[in-house]
């Protein structure tokens, strides 16, 4: 054997021993619920600062990125906005049959970048002056469908047919609002914090009672030592820390 040859195999094994975290570097795919968007940005942020792996993150209405799993789409984990979409997933097969949990529970709002625009009791719905009033849409967002629900527990689902804005997706909905086109909108809490807005407009927190839980649920699609270690951040004391100042209610924890 050559002394070069000798030399390069030692330093491939002193490489070995010295970076073994930089050869299982891994790239970890998720589709994540829109809503989540700002709270996903900042796990990622801290999980990535401590940890080889990287997240390639991919935003949107749940029940769109649903479809894109059951028609291949090559996600490791997806964040749902609800828990309906994980529980099928695994039902079909389409799941490692582990890793599903609920990593937060959503609180519905109705806002209005307007000061004083929307009551402490949500009375501006039914007594309001408003031409447009936003939602996502409720056969593909959860936070849609909470709202739908809100509003007919309310009796006024029907009366206000004419003033609905449908937003592809939470997101989309709450950019509604923010520009004006909506004069008021049912958003995620999550959002305003998220942009720096609770403290600006007015807002409403619908109560829970409204509409059914928005339990928000994670599947795991495939199975690494990656997605894995990513999942138990998510539920570590820092991981739950950061959902919950980002506006989400937290699971009990295991």
């Amino acid at each position: 054997m050559s002394k070069t040859t000798l030399l390069l195999r030692t330093l491939l094994s002193s490489a070995l021993v010295l970076f073994p975290a930089l050869l299982c570097a891994a790239d970890i795919h998720l589709a994540v619920a829109s809503n989540f968007s700002a709270t996903m940005n900042s796990l990622a942020k801290q999980f990535e600062a401590n940890s080889s792996h990287r997240l390639v993150l991919s935003f949107g209405s749940t029940g769109k990125q649903y479809a894109q799993i059951v028609n291949g789409a090559p996600f490791d984990a997806f964040f749902a906005a609800d828990s309906e979409r994980p529980h099928l997933l695994e039902k079909e097969g389409r799941t490692t049959g582990q890793g599903r949990f609920t990593y937060a529970r959503g609180r519905l709002v109705l806002w209005s970048a307007l000061p004083g625009f929307v009551d402490e009791l949500g009375g501006v719905l039914e007594n309001g002056d408003f031409r447009h009033l936003a939602i996502a849409n409720p056969r593909l967002a959860p936070y849609g469908a909470a709202a739908r629900q809100a509003l007919e527990r309310l009796g006024l689902w029907q009366s206000l047919q004419p003033r609905l804005v449908r937003g592809e997706n939470i997101g989309q909905t709450f950019q509604f609002v923010r520009s004006g086109n909506a004069e008021l909108g049912f958003v995620a809490k999550s959002q305003l914090i998220g942009a720096d807005l609770a403290d600006s407009g007015s807002y409403w927190p619908v109560p829970v009672f409204l509409h059914d839980p928005i339990d928000q649920q994670v599947a795991q699609l495939t199975d690494s030592e990656a997605v894995r270690t990513f999942l138990a951040f998510v539920q570590s004391a820092m991981g739950r820390q950061i959902i919950s100042e980002h506006g989400y209610d937290l699971p009990d924890a295991d």
